[in-house]
């Protein structure tokens, strides 16, 4: 009989923030978010001239736990969470750490995406979730060997989940997901009137 197996599997981390660490209160990190993004000229210069709907600071502040301590409370819960992801990845660290390298806000109105996209230079990328309205986007995530299928059919529609092409993953407020910085993915447009509030970071093999 024949034997088909499954090899190189991509691993996707999906927890509450609370399973791990002191409770995060979603409500004042929402206000943080947007307090923050209130103040931030540079974050609103730089998504007008970007193009990007919304607001997100990564290319505007690198000091959002120094900022603010509900961000530095966060950290330590992340640092948890990605601690736990690693070891289940089963990497040899070599006695060093996965350190937090990035971590920045991200706040899509209604009618807002963020196409396609990877995180060069990190191991374990991810997100948490500030404020999920409902009509909100999943997340997209892409089957990491699509730029190698060439002439291969389409995958049927009811096809077995680790088989599709895209999988999309519909988290809850104060739900991490984590994942390896390679795995390509995107945030499909917000059809909610209100906005979906996420906090994203990279992990780097210090």
């Amino acid at each position: 009989m024949a034997q088909i197996d499954s090899l190189f599997v991509t691993r996707l981390y999906r927890a509450a923030l609370s399973e791990l660490g002191p409770a995060i209160d979603p409500a004042e990190l929402e206000a943080s978010c947007y307090s923050i993004a209130q103040d931030d000229e540079a974050g609103q210069d730089w998504c007008e001239s970007e193009g990007y709907p919304g607001y997100t600071s990564y290319a505007s502040l690198t000091d959002l736990p120094w900022r603010f301590p509900i961000f530095a409370d966060l950290v330590k819960v992340l640092d948890a969470h990605v601690a736990a992801f690693a070891e289940d990845l089963e990497f040899d660290l070599d006695g060093r750490a996965l350190k937090l390298e990035d971590i920045w806000i991200n706040i899509l109105p209604e009618g807002g995406t963020h196409s396609s996209h990877l995180h060069p230079h990190s191991v374990i990328s991810g997100t948490t979730y500030v404020a999920m309205p409902d009509g909100a986007s999943a997340l997209k995530l892409e089957d990491p060997r699509s730029a190698r299928m060439m002439a291969a059919p389409a995958r049927k529609k009811d096809a077995r989940r680790e088989l599709q092409t895209f999988t999309y993953e519909k988290p809850a407020v104060g739900d991490v997901l984590l994942w390896e910085s390679w795995l390509r993915h995107e945030v499909p447009m917000n059809m909610s009137e209100d906005d979906r509030i996420s906090v994203s970071f990279n992990y780097a093999w210090a």
